[in-house]
């Protein structure tokens, strides 16, 4: 059974890492609810979750089992740099359950850079 996943930086269509799910089904562009800010990670971005949120421009891809995988190994997961967890979206979204990446660590010192990487 396949996992929607919501991508907002470089996996993106057209995006420098959209090697690593274009394999997978693209489904439709979407937006967080206004929950998560974007941060530039130097070279890609890092969504976190915030109080004051915003609703982040991505899109929504159906991925396997084998690109879960995959997704993680670039994300990171077991090394603790991002966590892949439910994210809450708007609209026609808002009640699918759709998973995202979420970064862990600091952004200390870390440029937003708005609601589209």
């Amino acid at each position: 059974m396949n996992t929607l996943v919501f991508v907002y930086g470089t996996l993106k269509r057209g995006g420098s890492n959209h090697g690593w799910i274009a394999q997978q089904q693209f489904v439709a562009e979407a937006r967080t609810a206004p929950l998560f800010r974007l941060y530039d990670l130097g070279g890609y971005p890092g969504m976190v979750r915030a109080e004051d949120g915003l609703s982040i421009q991505g899109e929504v891809w159906s991925v396997d089992e084998a690109g879960l995988i995959k997704l993680d190994v670039l994300e990171d997961t077991d090394g603790g740099e991002y966590e892949r967890v439910p994210v809450p979206l708007e609209g026609e979204w808002a009640s699918q359950r759709v998973e995202g990446y979420i970064y862990l660590r600091s952004i200390e010192g870390r440029r937003e850079v708005g609601v589209c990487w």
